[in-house]
C-alpha cells in the first residue's frame, strides 16, 4: 500500500490545521490508519509539545522529508601506498 505521507514528512491535519512531522503510523485490524504528528516548535516552557494522532485520509503532505547530503567517507592520508 502506498502512503501519501511518509514518516519524517512535514504534514498538516486538514480539519484542525495542526502541523508537525509524521513520527508514527498505526494500522488497526478494522483497516483504520492513523498518523502521529509532532510539532517542530517547543512550548512556552521550552518543552516539546505532545504529538497527536489523526486519521490518515485527513492528513495533507506539506513538505516531503529532505534527504541528507552524502558526506565524504574516510580521512586524510599522507601518501598513497601501492602494493605489488
Amino acid at each position: 500500500m502506498t502512503h501519501r505521507v511518509k514518516l519524517g514528512d512535514l504534514a498538516k491535519d486538514s480539519i484542525t490545521g495542526f502541523k508537525g512531522v509524521a513520527i508514527a503510523r498505526t494500522e488497526y485490524l478494522n483497516g483504520c490508519e492513523r498518523i502521529a504528528l509532532q510539532p517542530e516548535k517547543l512550548s512556552k516552557d521550552g518543552l516539546p509539545i505532545e504529538d497527536r494522532y489523526f486519521d490518515e485520509p485527513q492528513v495533507i503532505l506539506v513538505k516531503p522529508k529532505s534527504k541528507p547530503k552524502a558526506k565524504p567517507v574516510g580521512g586524510p592520508r599522507e601518501k598513497s601506498v601501492r602494493r605489488r
